[in-house]
């Protein structure tokens, strides 16, 4: 079975591409998967690089997509031949966060789906959307399901509403296209003129270069005839955040989904609490919100944009791929 590990040494030049043992048949309550895709975030970036430091040999990325080749015992939501996406907190069923660590995620605390076959019990994987491609249907665990949790669950969108995304990454695109599906007025900032056009052809409402406008957050308000937004999908961290409130409206929401200018810096609070602003820091989903995502994808046209695949072997070119940062939207590899 081919894989792709964690070398002794961190960096993408150190990754393992190799052949593991067949993980078997399943037991009671599981099921095998044939992997045929998986898609690339920034946390699995981290992991390759040794940012986040992992095990060695530890198997990478968080986001698998297959066929359900096997079920054992018991198995009640899946039969063979269904089609099959990973959660990223496999522990996670629903109700609130149960921890605060990525221990459990598979990819870094546990080994992932850099694989072609994996054996896990059948609450780790969900159903795909229906009539998705495996790549398509590997590019939501992680960066859909945080748009989905962003807006949807915390942010309870309706049609008339006003969102804020920064960048056009994985979780940006997906932010922008959940956004319009459920009518609301949609700006998105990037750094990439080229990239703001595609965002534009896409339904954005208002787009903003930031580069060339640095006082984004006043360009957000006369947008919105001074009000402000009703979300923000905040993914610069300490840089942009005081941005971020300066778009918001007076009760607006800012979810807290990336870290990308630092972990920590000066919060601009008075200003935060005489908005009266909820800002809240959000990591994906649980089991249940990804159920609840593919059912509303199942009932609407909306599709993945992948920029670019390559395949499980060259996963290394991959991550140099997604460091460039010229990606528009999600990054796969197949296998």
């Amino acid at each position: 079975m081919k894989a792709v590990q964690t070398g002794a040494s961190a960096g993408l030049a150190n990754l393992v591409v190799g052949d593991l043992a067949d993980p078997g048949q399943p037991g009671p309550g599981q099921i095998r998967v044939r992997l045929h895709a998986n898609s690339l975030n920034y946390h699995d970036y981290a992991v390759a690089i040794g940012a986040i430091p992992a095990a060695p040999g530890r198997i990478l990325m968080s986001d698998g997509a297959g066929v359900v080749e096997a079920v054992g015992t018991g198995v009640t939501e899946f039969k063979v031949g269904d089609h099959a996406v990973s959660c990223f907190f496999p522990y996670w069923m629903g109700g609130p966060p149960p921890h605060g660590n990525f221990s459990h995620v598979p990819g870094d605390g546990i080994d992932g789906y850099a694989r072609e076959s994996v054996v896990v019990p059948e609450k780790w994987f969900t159903p795909a959307p229906k009539g998705w491609s495996h790549a398509e249907a590997a590019t939501l665990p992680c960066a859909a399901l945080t748009a989905w949790r962003a807006l949807v669950v915390e942010g309870n969108i309706k049609a008339g509403d006003s969102v804020l995304i920064l960048g056009t990454g994985g979780v940006g695109v997906f932010a922008l296209q959940m956004a319009k599906m459920m009518g609301a007025t949609a700006i998105i900032t990037s750094s990439s003129d080229a990239k703001l056009e595609r965002a534009k052809a896409m339904g954005a409402d208002h787009t903003i270069n930031y580069r060339s406008d640095e006082k984004w957050g006043k360009a957000v308000l006369n947008y919105t005839g001074g009000r402000g937004v009703d979300h923000v999908l905040e993914i610069g961290g300490p840089g942009t955040l005081p941005q971020s409130i300066t778009a918001a409206r007076v009760g607006g929401h800012i979810a807290l989904i990336g870290i990308l200018t630092g972990v920590s810096g000066d919060v601009p609070t008075l200003a935060m609490m005489a908005k009266q602003i909820r800002l809240q820091g959000i990591i994906v989903g649980s089991r249940r919100h990804q159920l609840d995502m593919v059912r509303a994808l199942d009932a609407c046209s909306l599709r993945p944009i992948i920029d670019k695949t390559f395949p499980l072997a060259n996963l290394g070119d991959a991550f140099r791929h997604e460091e460039s940062a010229t990606h528009f939207g999600k990054i796969c590899v197949e296998m």
